[in-house]
């Protein structure tokens, strides 16, 4: 069967593929066409990752995924969260989202943050989310050179080393969009889609 991710982001769509089963052809939006900026404006993660979801069946026709990912971080009341992506500005820069997410916390003792993905599929005309977090921590310096965003200051609950310093097989069975994509695989197994 064949089923969109609605990504452009080519780390994304290759961590998810890693995970995914093999009677399922994984799509794009670059494979179907979807050259667009899509909606995100709804202020939540959720709701942007719904947003996407249905934008592309309605406008594209195809059954999809859409997910949203958020780093929120305590002591700065869920900051960066929905904003994540763009946390230092428009352009969308991770050393520049991570310097200015270090400046604010460095007079701060509580470091916990977590990583959140939700997900929305739209399949067969209804609309299911599945939710994974990723409890940790943020680092004082930038370590590694595995991953993106915002993985070379994150440190999981439990473990000694960032997201960007582990392997991919690993922050899959760890991580946040790890989590989220293995409810969704569960969700098409059970359902035999």
């Amino acid at each position: 069967m064949k089923l969109v991710f609605a990504t452009n982001n080519s780390n994304k769509l290759k961590e998810v593929q890693s995970l995914v089963p093999k009677h399922i052809q994984l799509l794009s939006l670059k494979d179907i066409g979807c050259e667009e900026d899509i909606p995100e404006t709804t202020g939540t993660i959720e709701g942007n990752a719904k947003q996407k979801a249905n934008h592309i069946k309605t406008k594209y026709g195809y059954d999809c995924f859409a997910d949203d990912t958020g780093l929120e971080v305590s002591a700065l009341n869920g900051e960066p969260g929905v904003d994540s992506a763009h946390y230092a500005g428009p352009q969308r820069n991770a050393e520049d989202n991570m310097d200015k997410l270090l400046e604010k916390l460095k007079d701060k003792p509580n470091r916990a943050a977590q990583f959140k993905t939700v997900i929305a599929l739209q399949i067969n005309g209804e609309l299911h989310t599945f939710t994974g977090i990723c409890e940790g921590e943020i680092t004082k310096e930038k370590h590694g050179d595995k991953g993106f965003g915002y993985d070379p200051i994150f440190k999981a609950e439990g473990y000694n080393k960032t997201f960007a310093e582990i392997s991919l097989e690993e922050k899959n069975k760890i991580g946040h969009r790890g989590k989220a994509i293995k409810q969704l695989i569960s969700f098409l197994i059970k359902y035999n889609i």
